[in-house]
């Protein structure tokens, strides 16, 4: 999404175009294109709007999936935008019993709209004790927690966050509140490593300095037991890499979508028997949960469990709210501003 933003900048779309809001498609044999893997967001959105029959194929990057919809190798294409909603149900279905019109809910896996059409299953009531505001943050922060989960966190254990946007300040949070110490939280920008630490990390550290990996091991008496590795660059996975104690583990919640980078396996994972984890938010079960691997709406409830008993902190994760009709400068911020800030919401309620 930052990418897409940043190159309609440099091509002199400094103002962003307007979109129209539509429910759905019909072109008939219709093929698209969707960036990303099966499963992905993006898969989800193309069998909503199109259809799950409809002629598709997916493609690694943006890029490849804005050339194929130049070339006329699709007839459209599907980028995915991430959402996490909360809001207050205006009226409900016949067979719906145990939720009424005025209720908070969180909406997960809804829509960026005002008013939206969701089934049952997809909501969740919102405690008195927890915002809107915050429940509106509730299904991105489950993303590093099942990354934690995974990762088999043990109480004692030492942590480590590489990348300190969003999902890096959630996953120091939670990391925080599952017992790991000491936490490590490492992002080349000082004002995110000094936000981490206001919300939970024992240390912060710059990974463009020298001695970076040495560091980490010196404050974690010989290497890092479990990491998150958010940032989704070739060069965050090796550096995550070479500060691992051995029988460590990574997961890897950053997409990490370039191969143009080489790891040492035989030195760096293979030898000192480094687990490494997919952790992709859908890589996850969807009507029970086990050890180790919990759905959606089971880790939703546990989020919001922990803001409720004060365990997690949202509210100073909130630095900006804008109604929706400001979002072009708002994403053209995003695109170009190193450090945009942590949380921004948009108020979808005077539209």
């Amino acid at each position: 999404r930052k990418k897409q933003y940043q190159l309609l900048t440099e091509s002199g779309l400094v103002e962003m175009p307007e979109f129209e809001l539509v429910n759905d498609f019909v072109v008939p044999n219709a093929r698209i294109v969707f960036q990303g893997v099966e499963g992905a967001y993006s898969q989800q959105a193309m069998m909503e709007y199109f259809g799950k029959e409809c002629d598709s194929f997916h493609v690694e990057t943006w890029k490849d999936a804005m050339e194929e919809k130049k070339n006329g190798e699709a007839d459209f294409a599907v980028l995915p935008i991430e959402n996490s909603t909360a809001g207050i149900v205006s009226e409900i279905g016949s067979g719906v019993t145990d939720i009424c019109v005025g209720d908070r809910v969180i909406v997960y896996w809804g829509k960026h709209k005002k008013n939206i059409t969701v089934s049952r299953n997809n909501i969740i009531k919102i405690p008195d004790e927890v915002s809107t505001q915050e429940a509106s943050m509730a299904l991105i922060s489950t993303f590093p927690l099942a990354a934690i989960r995974k990762a088999k966190l043990e109480i004692g254990e030492s942590a480590m966050v590489m990348g300190l946007g969003i999902l890096g300040v959630f996953a120091v949070q939670e990391l925080k509140a599952a017992g790991a110490y000491p936490i490590v939280a490492v992002d080349p920008i000082k004002d995110r490593r000094e936000f981490a630490i206001k919300l939970g990390a024992d240390f912060a550290l710059d990974p463009t300095q020298r001695g970076f990996a040495d560091e980490v091991k010196r404050i974690t008496s010989g290497g890092v037991n479990v990491c998150i590795e958010v940032t989704g660059l070739g060069v965050g996975l090796i550096q995550a890499l070479d500060c691992m104690k051995r029988f460590g583990r990574v997961a890897l919640l950053g997409c990490t979508r370039s191969s143009k980078f080489e790891i040492d396996y035989y030195g760096s994972v293979h030898g000192p028997g480094i687990s490494l984890i997919g952790a992709h938010t859908m890589a996850r079960p969807t009507t029970e949960s086990s050890a180790g691997l919990w759905t959606d709406r089971d880790d939703l409830q546990t989020v919001l469990n922990l803001i409720k008993g004060k365990r997690l902190n949202f509210k100073d994760m909130i630095c900006e709210i804008h109604s929706p009709t400001e979002a072009s400068k708002v994403y053209d911020r995003l695109a170009n501003d190193k450090n945009f800030p942590i949380g921004v919401l948009f108020d979808w309620r005077n539209i």
